[in-house]
């Protein structure tokens, strides 16, 4: 449902080609993105730009400089998917994908990432973003594990909720290591890596079973699989919503 407006006010123009401002705005900041242009990225955002995951403008921006930092090859392509006039605002989604590597005590370690995310354009800057939904996967190694990640996107407060990261290659005689890891979604997540306890995986994969907190937020639901030929990482964005 949109807000800010009913929605018999509201136009839906998901079908037809996005308005000439919200084509060029998410052209420029894939183009700066590209070029590592922080100043570049950062002036199509509003000086009271927030994110639904509690970073103010100044966080976001030192968020992307920390990512650049730790992956200087990173390339950006994004797509619009819906867009919506909202009174003088345009609410649009987009779908944007990142590759990249990073070099750690000389071995290759690859990124993939694939993100969801809604944004309002007002008067020509974003002024809030929000993730509807995200994964990443990061790999290293000759042959990396190839990991069938199971998660749903969104689980009510409470409730249950399965985790598999299945490994597709047969394990035979070799030996998986493997670790869940789950980190609640703040400002403070963004900079801080959560610790690992590894353990010894006899079934292909790991297979957990999750509880939602009694509280809607989000939650990063990650798989860390290493075999002697590779390592994967895998994320997932978990959006916990409260009941209806």
């Amino acid at each position: 449902m949109l807000t800010g407006g009913s929605v018999a006010q509201a136009q839906t123009e998901s079908s037809n080609a996005p308005p000439p401002e919200v084509a060029t705005t998410v052209a420029q900041i894939d183009a700066a993105a590209n070029q590592r242009n922080l100043d570049g990225v950062m002036q199509f955002f509003g000086r009271n730009f927030v994110h639904a995951d509690g970073l103010t403008r100044s966080r976001y921006e030192d968020a992307l400089q920390d990512l650049w930092e730790r992956y200087p090859v990173l390339t950006y392509q994004t797509e619009i998917n819906t867009w919506q006039q909202e009174g003088a605002a345009i609410v649009y989604e987009t779908t944007t994908t990142i590759t990249g590597t990073q070099v750690i005590n000389g071995q290759d370690f690859a990124l993939n990432s694939t993100m969801r995310s809604r944004q309002r354009l007002e008067n020509g800057r974003i002024v809030r973003q929000e993730t509807l939904s995200e994964q990443s996967r990061v790999t290293t190694g000759e042959n990396p594990p190839t990991v069938d990640m199971q998660l749903p996107e969104q689980v009510m407060i409470g409730r249950s909720f399965n985790f598999d990261a299945i490994v597709q290659e047969p394990l035979g005689t070799r030996l998986l290591l493997g670790s869940a890891i789950e980190e609640p979604i703040n400002t403070n997540q963004y900079f801080t890596a959560a610790p690992v306890d590894l353990e010894l995986l006899s079934a292909g994969g790991l297979f957990k079973v999750g509880r939602a907190p009694a509280l809607p937020d989000s939650r990063w639901i990650s798989a860390v699989i290493i075999r002697e030929d590779g390592i994967t990482l895998e994320t997932r964005r978990l959006r916990v919503v409260g009941r209806e």
